[in-house]
């Protein structure tokens, strides 16, 4: 399981998600719900889940309020599947402060579960065979540390990060540089050792091509599972090949069966329903509750 991604890679996010929601005050909280009245609330599924940001919901509860205790389910973390009805977590304190952070918890949550599910869904969808998805930069402004750690929850496996820790040479490189032999041989001898070199293609003689000039990392680019798999006879294993473009839920495994070693989707990322999660609110009288027992990791 990878491990959830720095919190200096999302704390600013988080930031201005509780600053745009709370702004100066919760007013209806403050309003309705006495300060000093504690219980418990209860986070579950409302539909089967892959289970991925509760570092992220618990550092909400926190950050709106320092005393509120969180206990998770037993048995539940990041990549665990819950059926609707199942228990995330448990919130213990003031009634204010848990309703205050709810929505952002709950925002953070239901889409990081979501690109997990999706992802999870989608690897599922092509068992028995070797091919690896991939993510893209195809990402929501700012959540990108995030919504790659989640594809990874789901099974999924990241793509480089940005523009900074890989090369990948475009159709619009290819042009801008004034064809591919010469983006090719820029970008074979420009590259800092240790770092990939990946070029994409859009024909079978592109790719031809593209392996004679010295490419061992092809992105095919929007062809057919048939041409896919003539490229892949020719230039596999030598060649890393990757195929994207036009694949979706219903043509995956014909692409998959290609033998392909990678197949990208932007829709693992960029076209997600986000899970169906709640926060239910145990109506205790403030009498009855208990001091919270310690969080567990």
């Amino acid at each position: 399981m990878p491990g959830v991604p720095p919190q200096a890679q999302w704390q600013a996010l988080l930031d201005l998600a509780l600053a745009e929601d709370i702004g100066p005050g919760d007013l209806t909280s403050r309003i309705v719900v006495d300060p000093d009245r504690e219980g418990c609330g209860r986070v579950e599924a409302r539909a089967p889940v892959v289970v991925c940001g509760l570092e992220i919901a618990e550092a909400v509860f926190r950050q709106v309020d320092p005393s509120l205790s969180i206990e998770r389910v037993a048995g539940v973390r990041d990549g665990s599947r819950l059926a609707a009805g199942d228990l995330f977590l448990r919130v213990r304190g003031r009634y204010a402060s848990i309703l205050t952070a709810e929505r952002t918890a709950l925002n953070f949550l239901g889409r990081l579960c979501g690109v997990a599910s999706q992802t999870r869904r989608l690897v599922d969808s092509i068992p028995g065979l070797s091919t690896a998805l991939v993510d893209t930069r195809k990402t929501t402004p700012g959540w990108r540390a995030l919504e790659k750690y989640a594809v990874a929850v789901g099974g999924g496996v990241n793509h480089r990060f940005g523009l900074y820790d890989a090369v990948l040479v475009k159709d619009n490189h290819i042009a801008a540089a004034g064809g591919l032999d010469e983006a090719v041989r820029r970008a074979l001898a420009g590259t800092p050792a240790g770092v990939a070199v990946q070029v994409e293609v859009e024909s079978e003689a592109m790719a031809d091509r593209a392996v004679e000039l010295g490419c061992r990392f092809l992105l095919l680019d929007n062809l057919d599972p048939e041409t896919i798999r003539r490229i892949v006879a020719r230039h596999a294993p030598k060649v890393l090949l990757e195929a994207s473009g036009g694949i979706h839920a219903g043509n995956l495994r014909a692409y998959a069966e290609t033998g392909v070693a990678r197949i990208s989707m932007g829709a693992l990322t960029h076209s997600v329903n986000v899970a169906d999660v709640a926060l239910e609110i145990d109506l205790l009288p403030a009498a009855a509750a208990t001091p919270a027992p310690a969080m567990r990791s």
